[in-house]
């Protein structure tokens, strides 16, 4: 499989290159290595050697980053088509509880090769799961990303707080604590890189409100802040959980949140759908992020989260697909999309504007991660990852905005994914993996897992 990285030239496409300018042009862009060196209108610069790419019908974007994910759900997708999220996590935990590092292993490579085919370049993933006798399950996705190529932030998740207990999850999935906490400081000691141009990151990761105590969700704030990473976690996901949260400690998510120190710039909250015109004044003073999933909300009939008022109070606001159990497509092109449209569903036409969405897809989820100095937009000295989208076939050919083409229109053939510099795919093929090899390895494995489940 490919593992070429040199320089490469692009040139004669349109550049949509989300710089503080915000420029968009027909021009040039050239990577040597692993960041861009140069970027501007008209012909490019002469580079000897250079892998030179007519760009001529294509419109080039920053690499989209994901920002939440559940990628061990890619073998355990359409189990649970018509329910919302209490009744399908309740349904799907049996299944779950048999995931191994085999099965972990080939739905990462799956979820991510899919991702890839519409635009990732980087991906945070939440892993929650850890059943006793499993294997190294993070090692195991992390082994799938650096195969498909992607640059990857996974989230050490955790559940402490089983059925019995009160919480939603049964026994035979959740963790003790202090077990919790060593693993997840022992994935920072393993596999945390925090040097510029970073491939692997980890984040601090409990899972939820009604599955975690708040005294883990203390002492992982702790942890995360003492050693320098990121915290994730779900909130304010269904009204089922607001609910929860007001019996159960006689606050709203966010509150419980700030009452467990988990408000803040290096926080990122999945969904964000139920928060009160208070808490979203609060995360935007603060700095706390959203990870914005309209696919998956909308399936589970979960809601649509204020992404206008989020980004108007000033919290940074990113996209994920989530877990593929809730959203079989596991594309991001998708969710740009979507976004738009579910916005202007509720808040009017103008409540979120094609560029805007693109913003999400890139600076956003890069402000997320704390990597918006890095990637995120087309500059001079950042990170080659770069999304080349022909527009000059029949869907789109005709279509006088390419933005608009590429958010409102059908998705259309990725000509070129460069991450870190590297051709992950080629002519709307992943080039990094057998991707046929996969998908049959996917379907052997949800049989294999459904039976192991009963």
């Amino acid at each position: 499989m490919s593992e070429q990285r040199g320089a490469v030239v692009i040139e004669n496409a349109t550049v949509i290159t989300l710089d503080p300018g915000r420029r968009e042009f027909v021009g040039h862009v050239v990577v040597d290595g692993s960041t861009v060196v140069a970027v501007g209108p008209g012909p490019a610069p002469a580079y000897e050697g250079a892998r030179v790419v007519d760009g001529r019908g294509c419109l080039l974007t920053p690499g989209f980053v994901n920002t939440h994910q559940h990628l061990y759900q890619w073998v355990t997708r359409g189990l649970v088509p018509d329910a919302g999220l209490f009744r399908w996590l309740t349904t799907l935990y049996p299944a779950w509880a048999g995931i191994d590092e085999q099965s972990v292993h080939v739905a990462a490579q799956g979820a991510l090769a899919q991702l890839a085919l519409t635009g990732c370049t980087t991906a945070a993933d939440h892993h929650y799961v850890f059943p006793r006798g499993g294997g190294d399950l993070l090692g195991a996705e992390i082994r799938a990303a650096a195969e498909v190529g992607l640059r990857f932030h996974p989230a050490r998740g955790s559940m402490d707080l089983s059925e019995k207990n009160g919480g939603l999850p049964p026994d035979s999935v959740v963790q003790d604590r202090d077990e919790i906490l060593a693993a997840t400081e022992a994935a920072i000691d393993r596999w945390h890189d925090p040097s510029p141009g970073s491939m692997l990151r980890i984040a601090v990761a409990p899972c939820s409100p009604f599955s975690v105590t708040g005294e883990l969700m203390r002492e992982a704030a702790a942890l995360a802040r003492r050693r320098g990473v990121r915290l994730h976690t779900h909130l304010a996901e269904t009204a089922d959980e607001v609910d929860w949260c007001a019996e159960r400690f006689g606050w709203t998510p966010s509150e419980y949140a700030e009452s467990v120190d988990w408000i803040g710039p290096d926080v990122w909250f999945a969904h964000g759908i139920h928060f009160t015109d208070t808490e979203i004044k609060q995360l935007g003073r603060t700095g706390t992020g959203v990870a914005h999933c309209p696919s998956s909300n909308a399936r589970l009939g979960a809601g649509i989260a204020r992404v206008a008022d989020l980004r108007a109070a000033g919290a940074p606001v990113g996209l994920g697909v989530d877990g593929a159990a809730s959203n079989e497509a596991g594309s991001l092109l998708e969710e740009v999309r979507h976004a738009v449209l579910f916005a202007r569903a509720r808040g009017g036409p103008e409540a979120l504007g094609v560029r805007a969405a693109l913003e999400l897809a890139t600076l956003g989820g890069a402000r997320l991660l704390g990597r918006e100095d890095e990637i995120g937009s087309i500059e001079t000295g950042k990170l080659a990852d770069l999304a080349l989208w022909r527009l000059d076939t029949l869907p789109h050919a005709g279509i006088a905005d390419p933005v608009a083409a590429l958010v409102l229109g059908a998705p259309p053939p990725l000509e070129l994914l460069l991450v870190n510099g590297k051709a992950v795919v080629e002519q709307n093929t992943v080039v990094t993996i057998d991707a046929s090899a996969v998908a049959a390895e996917v379907a052997r494995t949800q049989l294999a897992l459904l039976a192991k489940a009963g």
